[in-house]
C-alpha cells in the first residue's frame, strides 16, 4: 500500500517526500514479518510456516500500470509488470511444486491483489502449472465511487475524488485491468474496474475481502476529515451511511471480514489476531475458507460448520465492536474507550437513545458491550 501519484506535479511531490515509495534505492536490506507475514504460531497461527514474499510498493500505480520511462514521461508505471515478473522469477525458486499461491496486499496493494488475482492464475497456466490454484486476499482496498462529504477539486492525491483520481492515473500510467471487467464497460471507463464491487463479481480466483466498515482512507478522500472538533450531524449521517453503503456491497462476497471499526490496514499488523466478527478473527475466518476451498475441490459439500467465512458486522457506527483497535485522540495520544470516542466525534446519547426508544443509560450499556 502507499496512495498512488496521477500526474507530473504529484508524482514530483511524492519523489520529494516519500521516496520510499517510488525507488528501491533507500530500502532496508532485511524486515521482519508481522501479521500474516510473521513467522511466529501465535502471531500467525495458519500460516506461520508458508513460503512468503514480500514485494514492496514502488510504482505509484496501485500495481496497475504497463509504461516504461520515456521522453515524454519522467516516470515508470510498471507495477502489473513486476508481478509478473516475480512470478516468473519465484517458478525457478519452487513455486512450480506449489499447490496454493495466495496473493496478499493491503491498501492500494489490496486493489492490486483485485486487478492481478486473474492474470498470475492466466500468466501460471499458459507458463503451464495449471495445478497451482491461485487465491487473492484483498485488505482495505475495497473503496467505494461515492459522492464526497464535500466536493473539493481535484488537485492532489488527498482531495481528488477517487473516480477522478483514478480515471487520470489511468492514462498517466498506461494502467491495466482484467479482460473479463475491462469488456463490463465501455471505452474509457476502465477506471470502474479499480472498485471492488465492480470488478469482483467479474473475478475468476477466489478471493477474500478484508474490509474495515469505516476506512480511515475512504474517509480521507470522502473529506471527512476527523481532527479534534466534534463531528457535524451532517458527517456522522454521512459516516453511518458510508458504513451502510459498504455493508451492502459485500453481501454477495463470499468471503468477507468486515469489522465496524475506524481503522485502516490489518493484516500486517500484530494485533490482527484480536479483532473478531461475530466472535470469529480473521485467521480463523481464513483458515475456515482455506479449508472450504479445499473441501469444495474434493466434493462440492455445504460450507463447514461452525466455521464462518462471510463475517460482517451489523452494527451502525465506528467501533461500537469492542474488539476494535484502540482509538488515540489526534492531539492528547490518550487512548479512548467507545463511549469516549463517540462523545468525542459528537455523538449525543441523549436523542440517539431517544430515537432508539432506549434509556440513555441502556444505551451506553449495550455501546460499551457492543451489541
Amino acid at each position: 500500500g502507499g496512495w498512488y501519484c496521477f500526474n507530473r506535479e504529484n508524482c514530483d511531490t511524492r519523489y520529494d517526500t516519500m521516496r520510499r515509495l517510488m525507488s528501491s534505492r533507500e530500502w532496508p536490506a532485511t524486515r521482519v514479518g508481522t501479521g500474516i507475514l510473521s513467522s511466529q504460531p501465535e502471531e500467525n497461527p495458519h500460516w506461520w510456516n508458508a513460503n512468503m514474499v514480500f514485494i514492496p510498493y514502488c510504482s505509484s500505480d496501485v500495481w496497475s500500470g504497463a509504461s516504461s520511462k520515456s521522453e515524454k514521461n519522467e516516470y515508470a508505471f510498471m507495477g502489473a509488470l513486476i508481478i509478473q515478473e516475480v512470478i516468473k522469477e519465484l517458478v525457478g525458486k519452487g513455486l512450480s511444486t506449489a499447490k496454493v499461491l495466495l496473493l496478499a496486499g493491503s491498501s492500494a496493494g489490496g486493489t492490486g491483489v483485485l486487478l492481478n488475482v486473474d492474470r498470475v492464475a492466466e500468466q501460471l497456466e499458459e507458463m503451464g502449472y495449471q495445478g497451482i490454484q491461485v487465491r487473492g486476499l484483498a485488505d482495505s482496498g475495497w473503496f467505494l465511487d461515492n459522492r464526497q462529504y464535500r466536493r473539493t477539486d481535484c488537485i492532489d492525491t488527498i482531495t481528488c475524488a477517487p473516480t477522478e483520481a483514478i480515471r487520470r492515473g489511468i492514462r498517466y500510467w498506461n494502467g491495466v485491468v482484467p479482460e473479463r471487467c475491462k469488456l463490463q464497460f465501455k471505452e474509457g471507463e476502465e477506471w470502474n474496474c479499480f472498485f471492488g464491487y465492480k470488478i469482483y463479481p467479474t473475478l475468476r480466483c477466489p478471493v477474500f475481502v478484508v474490509q474495515w466498515l469505516f476506512d480511515e482512507a475512504q474517509l480521507t478522500v470522502d473529506n471527512v476529515h476527523l481532527t479534534g472538533q466534534p463531528v457535524q450531524e451532517g458527517q456522522w449521517l454521512y459516516i453511518q451511511n458510508l458504513g451502510r453503503e459498504l455493508r451492502n456491497t459485500l453481501k454477495d462476497v463470499t468471503a468477507s471480514f468486515a469489522p465496524a471499526c475506524l481503522s485502516h490496514e490489518i493484516i500486517t499488523r500484530n494485533h490482527w489476531t484480536d479483532i473478531q466478527v461475530k466472535g470469529t478473527s480473521l485467521p480463523r475466518a481464513l483458515h475456515c475458507w482455506d479449508r472450504s476451498l479445499h473441501e469444495s475441490n474434493k466434493n462440492g459439500k455445504a460450507p463447514l460448520k461452525g466455521c464462518p467465512i462471510h463475517l460482517i458486522d451489523s452494527c451502525p457506527w465506528p467501533h461500537c465492536n469492542p474488539s476494535c483497535p484502540t482509538i488515540r485522540d489526534q492531539f492528547t495520544g490518550q487512548e479512548m474507550n467507545v463511549i469516549q470516542f463517540l462523545m468525542h466525534m459528537g455523538f449525543d446519547v441523549q436523542k440517539m437513545a431517544q430515537q432508539q426508544g432506549l434509556e440513555p443509560s441502556k444505551l451506553l450499556g449495550m455501546l460499551s458491550s457492543g451489541n
